[in-house]
Parts: structure tokens; sequence; C-alpha cells
């Protein structure tokens, strides 16, 4: 899957489950500080996507993607807690590569591989839209968050610290 590929499955997603969202154009740009500031958004609204490695636990190796605020550090340890592992690490770049389609920096918080696991931290649930990368450093969405719910199906986790 390359990046417009997956831009393209997002918004043909959106528009089959009637979810209110906006595409932004923009300069490529994949950390979530800067890429708030060129949206115009409040840090706290920006989705971040992380692809993680979970294991040392009951279940074996599982593939997690955390989603939190921009303007947070994930819990690593809350993350493992969560799904009883010894360890979570970030999954390396190939592998989080092969699980998203999508280069670092324009992971959008959609799992298309049934490999992953979506887990949002709730204080993101607590704005009326969220924004985020959208498969693509030079594309993002602005959508609302209650049909991202509905659309993504997330397990909310207490994982920013």
């Amino acid at each position: 899957m390359s990046e417009p590929a997956v831009f393209e499955r997002i918004v043909e997603l959106l528009r089959r489950e009637t979810a209110t969202f906006r595409i932004i154009e923009h300069e490529p740009e994949g950390r979530s500080d800067r890429i708030s500031a060129i949206r115009g958004n409040d840090p706290g609204q920006a989705a971040k996507a992380m692809v993680l490695d979970v294991r040392g636990g009951g279940n074996g190796r599982q593939y997690v993607l955390g989603i939190l605020p921009g303007n947070r550090k994930l819990d690593f340890a809350a993350v493992a807690r969560h799904f009883g592992a010894r360890k979570c690490g970030f999954a390396s770049p190939e592998t989080a590569q092969l699980l998203t389609g999508c280069a670092m920096g324009s992971v959008p918080p959609f799992a298309f591989d049934a490999r992953l696991a979506i887990v949002v931290d709730p204080d993101l649930l607590t704005h009326a839209t969220i924004f985020f990368n959208a498969g693509r450093l030079d594309r993002s969405m602005e959508m609302d968050t209650q049909d991202w719910l509905r659309v993504a199906k997330p397990e909310t986790v207490q994982i920013a610290s």
C-alpha cells in the first residue's frame, strides 16, 4: 500500500460511513508540533498515531496503534499493562510501514490491517474534532471526534503520560 492509496482508502471509508470531515492540503510535515502550527489546531486536538510492539505476555507479540494527543508523551508501561505484557516499544520503521502502508509521520488513526489493535487516550476525546495526518505528509483531516470513534472503533485506555 502506498501513501496515496492509504489516503484514498480513508476518504472512501469516511464517505461510506457518512462521517463529518474535511481535507487539509499543506506542505509536507510529520512532526506533531509543527503540523499543528501549520494547520492552526491546538496540539491537544492532534491525533498522534504510533505503531507499537507489545510482547512478553500470555498473548505473544501484538502490534498496537496507539493514538494520543499530539502534545503528550506515550506511557509505554501503561500500554504493556493493558495488554498483559512485560514490554512495549515502538515497532521498527519497517514493521510500522508494512502494517500501515505509511511513511513515519503520516500514520492516520485508522487500522486497515487486522494485526493492529487500536487504543486511544481519553484526553484526545475531549475535543469536538480531531486533526490527523491522513496517510500522507501533505494531507491532513479534521474530523468529528464522535464519527472517528464510530468508524475507527478504538479501545479507550489511559496511555498518555
